[in-house]
């Protein structure tokens, strides 16, 4: 375990070791990005509805530096488009959310999801095939039945080592609105998936049936006030769960009191200062992720503006309270008319739970130290990122008076924003994705 002086310095000295750079195509944005249990894999899911999935090398005498580097391990395509007659209605193959299941035999399991279905992914390798069979010449062509005179028992040779991806499992036809999470279980049998106003919980075994847990959907439509914008089990209990709200709100909910969870156990919001209500405290306040901790102490909520940190024991108001970027509170106007306002960021722990992340525009990304309560802006963009440089700091000017190094509130691209991101479970190792560019930086080595 390295001691918390270490670690600070590798949260805060980011070296690029990987970067993915496609043509910008509209069906190669990247949407989701996750880590599995042991960091070694890392998917990412695309508005094409693919799955690319990298694998770590391993440190060898020859490459010394090589250890970190990700690489291409699988590639395959996850959903189609599709389209609903009944409601007359496109449904997108972009991938929302990928979850990995925990390793239990060599092989790797994981789920993903677009709008309306769930799927369960085997992803294995083969370096043999069997040769000799008694029905087919090697070519794969059936024999003559007549013709075969002699018993041959088939043999097992060694070929390319090549993975596959089939898919195990199909959930289907349970959401009537758009899939928006997707949360493994810490029993590691069910799953929850959640839409704009209902939560289903799911058995890996059976795709014929799930169980709703929560249904928010008023009577009538025109009562709605609020939706479901984010869900997540709890890492040690299986019967807890929480789900935000686009009203800033979140519950947490125990599957031991009732069978159908309406009814929360404990209900988090922080009061609103009046002095600073406008006309869009509503669209800010918006939870767009929620993550609980490792630990399963505490839980992390991203709005438009900050990331708030939560005490389950305290339901009144967050324990700390992080801005992202403040400085955009000034231009909620011209976010709103360019719809950037509606953009919905996640955020991350580091596997201590030590330190924070989440992005911004600009390709920024910003990163907070829990204990030290130091913060910093880094950019993930091709111009400034050179295999295993260390990643400067960037500020924003807020001010008339711009300093050398500083950027403008002016100058920044709202059209390249950091969504998605991912910090390895065990190691300081992250994954950003910019648009339809991958970027992994890892704690320079000295």
């Amino acid at each position: 375990m390295l001691a918390w002086s270490k670690e600070l310095s590798g949260i805060f000295r980011l070296s690029l070791i990987m970067q993915l750079l496609c043509p910008l195509f509209a069906a190669d944005i990247i949407s989701t990005v996750e880590f599995n249990y042991s960091g070694d894999l890392l998917a990412t899911g695309d508005k094409g509805g693919r799955v690319v999935i990298f694998q770590r090398e391993q440190e060898s005498k020859n490459r010394p530096l090589s250890r970190g580097e990700y690489n291409v391990y699988s590639t395959f395509q996850s959903h189609e488009p599709e389209f609903d007659y009944l409601k007359s209605l496109e449904i997108e193959e972009k991938i929302n959310k990928i979850r990995w299941l925990p390793q239990q035999n060599a092989a790797h399991f994981l789920l993903s999801t677009n709008d309306k279905t769930i799927k369960l992914w085997k992803i294995s390798e083969r370096d043999k095939r069997a040769e000799g069979y008694n029905l087919k010449d090697e070519d794969g062509r059936l024999r003559d039945p007549f013709r075969i005179t002699s018993l041959r028992v088939p043999v097992l040779m060694p070929m390319d080592l090549m993975v596959e991806a089939s898919p195990r499992r199909i959930f289907a036809n349970a959401h009537t609105y758009h899939i928006n999470s997707i949360s493994v279980n810490s029993d590691h049998e069910t799953y929850l998936s959640a839409d704009d106003l209902r939560i289903n919980l799911w058995h890996l075994e059976i795709t014929d049936r799930s169980f709703n847990i929560v249904d928010i959907k008023p009577a009538n439509m025109e009562e709605l006030t609020e939706v479901i914008t984010a869900a997540e089990c709890h890492p040690h209990q299986c019967n807890v769960f929480v789900y935000s709200s686009s009203k800033g709100t979140i519950r947490l909910c125990d599957m031991r009191a009732a069978a159908l969870c309406d009814r929360h156990s404990k209900f988090f919001e922080e009061p609103e200062d009046p002095s600073s209500r406008s006309f869009f405290s509503e669209i800010i306040s918006s939870i767009s992720d929620v993550k609980f901790s490792h630990s399963g102490r505490y839980m992390m909520t991203r709005d438009y503006l900050s990331v708030k940190v939560w005490d389950l024991n305290m339901e009144n108001r967050p324990v700390e309270t992080y801005q992202v970027h403040e400085y955009l509170r000034s231009k909620l106007c011209s976010l709103y008319e360019n719809d950037c306002i509606f953009d919905k960021f996640e955020c991350c722990w580091n596997g201590s739970d030590s330190a924070i992340m989440t992005g911004s525009y600009n390709n920024f990304f910003r990163m907070f130290d829990r204990n030290t309560r130091r913060d910093i802006t880094l950019e993930a963009s091709r111009e400034n990122s050179k295999p295993r440089a260390i990643l400067k700091p960037r500020k924003v000017c807020t001010s008339g008076k711009r300093k050398k190094d500083e950027i403008s509130v002016d100058s920044l691209d709202f059209n390249k924003k950091i969504l998605h991101t991912a910090w390895h479970p065990k190691e300081n190792v992250i994954a950003v994705a910019a648009t339809n560019n991958l970027y992994i930086f890892q704690d320079k080595i000295n």
